[in-house]
């Protein structure tokens, strides 16, 4: 479930009077994602998407995601821009919430994509870094490798309810990874969340990247292995046919390239992406009533993963 602010027909029609899109005719909310409220909403002259932020995101980060997506629009990357009203303002606050009305792109969500999709995938994600060699806003990494340390001690008291000794198992991982972490290599713009529910295809096509609320400045190598890490297992975290994680990389690879460096540094970026939504997860599902609204996603899907990095080492190569 993820509409947490509730939206009156009233209110909404008064908002979409702002813009020139039509006369409300339906809204529906969308259950997928965890950080904002979104609608499905239908005018008399097309489709738009209403998102409502909620507390998750900071208003003061929506003008970076909102000129990276403008930036890659302008390059023909297939994403949706929030649109303007009359006035030209695009953040516009709909109850009590900073809200936004985006573009509607047409296309559905993988849960367990093919090769031949994981390849779609990965060349999308080379063009977008390609777009974005010379994006000049930066956003620090909210969830970057130097906030897990103290998520890790927000958690650990936590972390043996999930599973006994996960605490042990997931610090001394976390050590291993912060000691061997390559800071030395390439930054950028990134999408960090590429997961398959952000990426919408019609076959074997991306027609959309969306949701770039973690977007931010890091290691553009780390985008590569949170897209793999998310790609190449299922929901459970046990691991597809290798061809998918192998398809991935070749997608990346002919549309923008890795150095010798960053596929070298692929199996502790993997290792580290799978500690951070480990460590995000067990947030959620220690803090998150077992009978909230919110459906809490298992970290152990991120452990399994994890367990899966360590003993394929050779993945990447």
């Amino acid at each position: 479930m993820a509409v947490y602010t509730q939206v009156s027909a009233e209110a909404l029609g008064a908002f979409l009077a702002r813009y020139d899109v039509g006369a409300l005719v339906s809204a529906k909310g969308i259950a997928e994602g965890v950080e904002n409220s979104n609608y499905l909403v239908d005018t008399t002259r097309g489709r738009f998407i209403l998102t409502l932020y909620e507390k998750r995101v900071d208003a003061g980060d929506l003008p970076f995601f909102f000129a990276m997506i403008d930036r890659l629009a302008d390059a023909g990357n297939p994403v949706p821009r929030a649109l303007p009203d009359r006035t030209g303002t695009v953040i516009q606050t709909l109850e009590g919430r900073p809200a936004c009305l985006i573009e509607f792109l047409s296309g559905v969500s993988l849960s367990q994509p093919t090769p031949a999709q994981a390849r779609a995938g990965g060349a999308a994600m080379a063009r977008m870094h390609a777009a974005l060699t010379d994006f000049a806003p930066t956003r620090p990494n909210s969830m970057g490798v130097e906030t897990w340390p103290q998520l890790f001690e927000q958690c650990a008291s936590g972390l043996d309810s999930i599973q006994p000794g996960l605490r042990d198992r997931v610090g001394s991982a976390l050590d291993r990874v912060l000691a061997a972490w390559p800071h030395q290599l390439p930054v950028g713009a990134i999408h960090a969340d590429l997961f398959p529910d952000n990426v919408l295809m019609l076959g074997d096509e991306v027609t959309g990247l969306i949701d770039f609320y973690f977007a931010c400045t890091d290691v553009r190598a780390y985008d590569l292995a949170v897209m793999h890490s998310a790609w190449s297992f299922d929901g459970t975290g046990t691991p597809l046919d290798p061809a998918v994680g192998r398809a991935l990389l070749e997608g990346y690879e002919s549309g923008f390239g890795l150095s010798p460096d960053e596929r070298a540094a692929l199996p502790v970026l993997a290792e580290g992406a799978c500690i951070r939504f480990l460590l995000t997860r067990a947030w959620d599902w220690i803090n998150t009533p077992a009978d909230a609204l919110v459906t809490r996603k298992d970290p152990l899907a991120y452990l399994r993963r994890l367990d899966w990095y360590e003993n394929n080492r050779n993945a990447f190569a």
